[in-house]
C-alpha cells in the first residue's frame, strides 16, 4: 500500500513528519510522499525516522514532495512535485517566496476577522503552529477551538471560502513556473485531485494539455474525494493525454476526519503499488 499525497504538521497536517513514520508503519503502508505546501522542511525528519525504523523489519520509503499552489482564472490548482530534490536552491528560493506571500495574505484576512470582532492575529495562529506554513486550515482550528464555529465546514462556509467575507486572494505563481520548478529540482510533476477544481469537461481538458506542454508528467487519478466514475474519468484522461498515474489520500490527520493514511475517506481507496515503477522509470530517464 502507498499514499503520494500527504501532509505534516510542517504545513496544514496535524501529525509531525515522525509520526507520520510511525503511523505508516503502523498501518502497513510501504511508500509515502511528503508533500506540504510550498515547503520541504519536514522531509529530512521523516527520512530520519524512516531510516531509523529499519530495525522494525518494515520498510518504509519516504518520497520527498511538494505541493505548489498555482493560479488559474481566479482560483488555485495544486501542482505536486514528487521525487523533487529537496535541497535544490532554486525550488528552495521559490517556496520561501511562496510562504511570505502567504503571510501577506494571512496578515490581511486576520485584519477581516478583526473587523468582524473575532481578535484573532498571525501570532495566535503561530503560537500553536511554531515552524508551520500557515493556511486556512489553521484560520479553521482557531475559530473552532474559540467557539467562532463547530466544524472546519462551517469555518470555510462562514469566512473562509472564496466567496466568504474574510476570504483575501493570493497572488500565485503560474503553473508554468511551479511546473518549472519540479523540473528543475528533478522532480514529476503531477496535477494534483483534477476535479476538485469543478471545471467543465472541456476546460479541464484544455488546462491539462497547457501544464502537459510546460512539462506536467502525472496526474492524480486516485484520490479520496473521488466516487462513482471519477477516478475512471481521471484515468481516462490520464491515458489520453500519456500522463503517469498518481495516487494519494491527502491526508491531513485531524485536519481531515474520517480520511486515513494509505485507504483515504472511510477506508474507500486503494492506490496500486505497481504505480511507483513507471514513476521510478521517468525518474531514472529524465537524469541520466
Amino acid at each position: 500500500m502507498i499514499d503520494l499525497h500527504v501532509h505534516s504538521n510542517h504545513s496544514d497536517g496535524t501529525l509531525s513528519p515522525e509520526d507520520l513514520v510511525a503511523l505508516a508503519l503502523q498501518s502497513e503502508v510501504s511508500a509515502f510522499a511528503l508533500t506540504d505546501h510550498d515547503t520541504v522542511s519536514g522531509i529530512a525528519k521523516a527520512k530520519e525516522a524512516a531510516d531509523c525504523s529499519t530495525g522494525s523489519g518494515l520498510p518504509i520509503t519516504v518520497i520527498s514532495g511538494t505541493e505548489i499552489s498555482a493560479a488559474y482564472k481566479n482560483r488555485d490548482i495544486h501542482i505536486l512535485g514528487l521525487f523533487i530534490d529537496e535541497t535544490d536552491s532554486v525550488l528552495l528560493q521559490a517556496l520561501e517566496d511562496a510562504v511570505r506571500a502567504r503571510d501577506l495574505r494571512n496578515e490581511q484576512m486576520a485584519e477581516r476577522f478583526r473587523a468582524l470582532d473575532i481578535p484573532l492575529t498571525l501570532e495566535d495562529l503561530r503560537r500553536s503552529n511554531p515552524d508551520t506554513v500557515i493556511t486556512r486550515a489553521h484560520f479553521a482550528k482557531y475559530l473552532i477551538e474559540h467557539g467562532h464555529v463547530k466544524t472546519s465546514e462551517e469555518a470555510f462556509k462562514r469566512y473562509l471560502n472564496y466567496d466568504a467575507p474574510c476570504f483575501v486572494p493570493r497572488e500565485y505563481m503560474q503553473p508554468e513556473r511551479a511546473i518549472s520548478l519540479i523540473l528543475h529540482a528533478g522532480g514529476i510533476p503531477v496535477l494534483a485531485h483534477p476535479l476538485l477544481y469543478k471545471l467543465p469537461p472541456a476546460e479541464l481538458e484544455a488546462l491539462i494539455k497547457r501544464l502537459k506542454d510546460a512539462g506536467l508528467a502525472g496526474l492524480e487519478v486516485y484520490y479520496s474525494s473521488n466516487t462513482g466514475f471519477n477516478e475512471q474519468i481521471c484515468y481516462s484522461l490520464a491515458n489520453r493525454f500519456g500522463l503517469l498515474m498518481t495516487g494519494g489520500t491527502d491526508f491531513h490527520g485531524a485536519n481531515k476526519p474520517n480520511l486515513y493514511l494509505g485507504t483515504g475517506r472511510n477506508h474507500n481507496l486503494n492506490i496500486p503499488e505497481a504505480l511507483l515503477e513507471p514513476l521510478y522509470r521517468y525518474i531514472e530517464e529524465h537524469t541520466r
